[in-house]
């Protein structure tokens, strides 16, 4: 808790085994609630995060990325969190800055702090590959120009969101994609949220999750659809849900497919 406010750490996880337990016991005792989100992984994630004390949920099938967020969110503001910190538990982040980011939110200046692999310039230095920095770059560029704000990186996935902001912004118009990341940013600028920066160390290693080239490629294309999207939607030439107050929120109860395991068991929600 800081400055009487409860914070919420959520991991998005799939085939997370093999670093669940560092990020887990790297997690500083600030925060108040732990909350996994298993992906229908096929390794043991789920399990190991019960035996770790992390309240557990598990999809019935592999959803992806931006609808495991979805769930993330919604049993963190019904578990009464203030301020949601994402850690993805593959430990390419790390946890030891959960404390600092929500510090920043818990402060009352920004409603979303982002950690920066830019800032600091770690991102070479952490192992990320050289197209995915020069990508990450032009993208940054070709955002900050078109949605008017200036940030580093829009791309990171280690962020701090206050309690406002997550009940507002309407997430469940996003992608299921990966791209739902760089969706929330743009939508946190349309609703006039206040965005902060930190530098975050990054490490790139074989059990840490990355999308191949592939994927990259789809990734980008995404982001350059959300920019486009944004400013038609801005410009009235175009109305997109996802950046519409009236879109639909995650606080809606919005699935079926979701089982929680405690003590050993599944009980379907």
């Amino acid at each position: 808790m800081i400055n009487g406010k409860r914070i919420a750490v959520v991991m998005p996880a799939y085939n997370a085994e093999r670093t669940l337990e560092k990020t887990v016991r790297g997690l500083p005792d600030v925060v108040d609630i732990k909350i996994l989100v298993d992906d229908a992984s096929k390794d043991n994630t789920a399990l190991l995060a019960e035996e770790l004390g992390v309240q557990t949920f598990v999809h019935d099938a592999n959803y992806g990325y931006g609808r495991n967020q979805q769930t993330c969110y919604r049993e963190a503001l019904a578990a009464g969190a203030d301020i949601v910190v994402m850690v993805h538990p593959d430990y390419q982040y790390t946890p030891a800055l959960v404390s600092a980011m929500a510090s920043m939110v818990a402060s009352g200046v920004y409603d979303l702090v982002l950690g920066s692999r830019i800032l600091g310039r770690g991102a070479l230095k952490g192992g990320m590959p050289l197209y995915k920095y020069i990508s990450n770059r032009f993208l940054t560029a070709f955002q900050n120009l078109f949605l008017g704000v200036k940030l580093s990186e829009y791309h990171t996935g280690f962020r701090a969101f206050s309690r406002e902001l997550l009940q507002t912004l309407p997430l469940l118009e996003n992608s299921d994609d990966f791209v739902f990341d760089n969706q929330m940013i743009a939508q946190s600028v349309m609703f006039g949220f206040r965005i902060g920066e930190i530098s975050c160390p990054t490490s790139y290693f074989e059990e840490a999750s990355s999308i191949n080239f592939r994927r990259s490629v789809k990734y980008g294309l995404g982001v350059l659809t959300t920019t486009v999207s944004f400013v038609a939607h801005k410009m009235g030439i175009r109305h997109r849900p996802m950046f519409d107050a009236t879109g639909r929120k995650v606080t809606l109860r919005y699935y079926s497919g979701l089982c929680l395991v405690n003590a050993g068991r599944r009980r379907a929600e």
